[in-house]
C-alpha cells in the first residue's frame, strides 16, 4: 500500500489528546495543506484559524454542543467559508479534510466537529473575531492522542454495499 493510502485509511477521530503542544511545523503545514484543497472554480471562499491559547479553547469547548473535548485539546482548527460563495460548503469541507490529514501525516489526531448548521456558529465567528461575511464550517480539535485512546478503526459498511459501477442496481 503506498503512504498517502496508508495515512488516509489509519486516520481516526479522536477526542482525548496527550497535554502535550503540537509543533509550529504541523500546524503550519496542515493548514498549508488546506489552503491547497480543491475549490470550485479556484474560488478559494475560506479562511483558515487556529488557536492553543487555553482560554479560547474552554470558550469553544463550552459553546459546541457536541465538542466539549475541545477545552482539552492543544490545538483546535476553525475553517470558514464566505457565505456568498455559492459553494463554499464543499470548498470548506474538502479544506477540512485536507486539513485533518495534513495532522495525521505528522501523527496528530483530531475530530471533525460540525460548525456550519450549528446554532453556536455565529458565537464561535465572533468569539474568534472573524468578519461578518465569514460563517463556521468545522472546528478541529487537535494533538496528539492520549495514552490508552482507541485507534481502532471503526466498522465500516462493505465496500459492494457502497459502492457501483456505471449505474446503481440493488
Amino acid at each position: 500500500m503506498n503512504l498517502g493510502i496508508t495515512i488516509i485509511k489509519g486516520r481516526r477521530s479522536i477526542r482525548k489528546y496527550k497535554d502535550e503542544p503540537i509543533p509550529q511545523e504541523a500546524i503550519e503545514q496542515a493548514m498549508e495543506c488546506a489552503r491547497m484543497a480543491p475549490t470550485a472554480r479556484n474560488g478559494q471562499p475560506w479562511l483558515f484559524g487556529v488557536t492553543t491559547d487555553s482560554k479560547i479553547l474552554e470558550k469553544l469547548g463550552e459553546l459546541a454542543s457536541h465538542g466539549k473535548f475541545i477545552a482539552d485539546a492543544p490545538a483546535c482548527f476553525a475553517i470558514f467559508g464566505l457565505r456568498d460563495e455559492k459553494f463554499y460548503l464543499e470548498d470548506c469541507c474538502a479544506a477540512t479534510s485536507s486539513l485533518i490529514l495534513g495532522l495525521w501525516a505528522y501523527g496528530i489526531s483530531s475530530c471533525w466537529v460540525a460548525g456550519d448548521k450549528m446554532d453556536y456558529n455565529e458565537d464561535v465567528r465572533k468569539l474568534m473575531k472573524v468578519p461578518p461575511e465569514y460563517t463556521l464550517v468545522s472546528l478541529i480539535p487537535a494533538g496528539y492522542p492520549a495514552l490508552g485512546e482507541r485507534m481502532v478503526a471503526p466498522v465500516k459498511k462493505p465496500f459492494e454495499k457502497v459502492t457501483f459501477k456505471d449505474t446503481y442496481t440493488q
